[in-house]
Formats: structure tokens, C-alpha cells, sequence
């Protein structure tokens, strides 16, 4: 191909389009009228041999041609960028750039609220997007191919093409309503295990073995799963008034302990920790707003 031939403005353009999915938006993104961001879709069309963004329900969807795009042509614009300003900055403070992360329920709960409240007091002109991670292995070939810039959550995948980072260690511990729990303060393992118990599940699964289970299971025991429910929220408020205990990342429970009317309590087993992460592509390493996020997500992570 004759680069000579080729605007190469159209990359930004596609750039753009990739990023926000909508012709308007990606326009206004990188100073073009909506007419003439169109006009560049056309022939970002003709250049590729294929329709690159199809209009639907959620706004113009990338085909399987344009994510194979994105990254390259991403990791091209950075090395551009870099070369015309080796010694860029980034200031928070009058920034007007746009993140987009995926998060877990436990970072969208725990998480995502302190990095929202320091956006608003360092930098109040960046826009943070936060969408659900529902499948992990799907969302990190999001951040792969540049979709995404972070994940935040426990038990992601690893990649040899993205870094990771411990946000802190979480634990386990059980929930019970008030009133049972005043009764009777601590568990036992054999009751612990005797009690129907209430589950989250955010893939909409029915209770499969987990570490819990398979803890239970070297004494001989077996719990129940009597509910089984979509959203993390939504379980200290089922346990309430009722006989059910659930297993819960402390964080989260203590967050909705009192709202809820349910009491705290340990395990009655030893239960290893588990690492809270953040996990970002290498690119961020050559960007210095991506590595401000990285370091602003830490700090609210503390």
C-alpha cells in the first residue's frame, strides 16, 4: 500500500469512530463537522473493503475487520503522538479526556465511588465511563484492542499483552439478619453449613461449587443454596428478616450492613485472601493520562 496515497487523517478518524460509536460524537471528538466525519467513514470504508461500523441498537458496532484494526492503527497513533511530543504532560486539572474501565460489582460498589470523587476535586472536566464486567475473558480483549482502559475487580485473567496491579487484599466473611445473629453471635461450621444460604451470582448461574463448597466438603458438609440472586446488592437485603446466612467480600457487607439490618460475621473457617486488581494495557506505560488513571485508581483504591 502507497502511504503517499492515503490520508492519514482518516486513522484518526477511524480512531474516534472506534472509541465512541456514534458518527456525531466522534466528530465533535476530534473537531470535524458531523458531515465530513461521514464523508471520512465513506472512505475509511473504500481504503478497508468493508463496512468497518454498523449501525445498531447501542450505536455504530465495529465488525470483526474493524476490531482487528483497532489496535494496530491505536498503537500507531500513540508512536505518532509520542514522536510529535516527546515531552507531552497531562494535566488533570484541564483535561477534558474520556476513560472507559469495566468493573466487577465489588469494584463498581467499593471502588468506582472514591475514583468518582477524586475526578470531581483533581479533574473535573474528565468524563469516566464504567461498564459491567459480565464476562472477564471478553473484557480483557476489550482493553487489548483498546476499548477499554482499565479493569477493575477481583479474579481477572491474565495477559501477556496488559499489566496487573494489587489494589489491596479482600476476605470473606458471613452475613446474617440482626435479630438471629443477637441470638447467637458466632457460627459454628456445622450450622454455618446447616443454614439455607442466599448467593450471588452475576453470570446468572445456580450455585456452582466454589471455594466455599470445596472448604465444606473436606469436613464432610454441604450447604444449600437456597437463592440464588444477579446482583451483589441485592443479597444483605434478602438476608434480612429472614434465616438465611450468605458468604460475602467483607468490603461490600459492611457497606450495606446497617442499610440492610444485617450483622457481620467471620467465617467459621479459615478463608484465604484475594486480590483486588487493576489491570491495564502496556499502552498506558507511553501515555500520560492512562497513567494518571492508573495511579488516581490506586489512590482511591486506599
Amino acid at each position: 500500500m502507497n502511504l503517499a496515497a492515503i490520508d492519514l487523517n482518516l486513522l484518526v478518524a477511524f480512531e474516534a469512530l472506534m472509541e465512541e460509536r456514534h458518527v456525531t460524537r466522534a466528530a465533535s471528538r476530534i473537531g470535524l463537522a458531523q458531515p465530513s466525519m461521514s464523508s471520512a467513514l465513506r472512505r475509511l470504508r473504500d481504503l478497508f473493503s468493508d463496512e468497518l461500523f454498523l449501525r445498531g441498537p447501542g450505536g455504530m458496532q465495529p465488525t470483526d475487520k474493524a476490531l482487528a484494526l483497532a489496535q494496530p492503527i491505536g498503537a500507531a497513533l500513540e508512536q505518532i503522538r509520542g514522536a510529535l511530543a516527546p515531552g507531552q504532560s497531562f494535566d488533570p486539572a484541564t483535561s477534558r479526556r474520556r476513560f472507559v474501565i469495566a468493573v466487577t460489582d465489588y469494584g463498581d460498589l467499593v471502588i468506582v465511588p472514591a475514583l468518582v470523587a477524586l475526578l470531581r476535586r483533581e479533574a473535573p472536566g474528565i468524563d469516566l465511563v464504567a461498564r459491567p464486567i459480565t464476562d472477564a475473558a471478553a473484557a480483557l480483549a476489550k482493553l487489548e484492542r483498546g476499548e477499554l482502559d482499565a479493569l477493575i475487580g477481583g479474579h481477572l485473567p491474565d495477559s501477556s499483552t496488559s499489566l496487573r496491579r494489587r489494589l489491596f487484599d479482600e476476605r470473606f466473611v458471613c452475613i446474617r439478619d440482626q435479630g438471629h445473629a443477637a441470638r447467637s453471635a458466632a457460627l459454628g461450621i456445622g450450622e454455618y453449613a446447616a443454614l439455607p444460604h442466599a448467593l450471588f451470582s452475576a453470570a446468572g448461574g445456580d450455585g456452582l461449587p466454589s471455594a466455599i463448597d470445596d472448604r465444606l466438603a473436606r469436613q464432610g458438609l454441604k450447604r444449600r443454596i437456597a437463592v440464588t440472586l444477579p446482583h451483589v446488592v441485592a443479597v444483605p437485603f434478602a438476608v434480612a428478616g429472614t434465616d438465611l446466612v450468605a458468604t460475602m467480600a467483607e468490603r461490600v457487607a459492611r457497606r450495606f450492613a446497617e442499610s440492610a439490618g444485617v450483622a457481620v460475621l467471620p467465617l467459621p473457617f479459615e478463608s484465604p485472601a484475594f486480590a483486588i486488581d487493576l489491570v491495564h494495557a502496556r499502552r498506558a506505560l507511553a501515555d500520560p493520562a492512562l497513567r494518571w488513571l492508573v495511579e488516581a485508581v490506586a489512590r482511591a483504591a486506599a
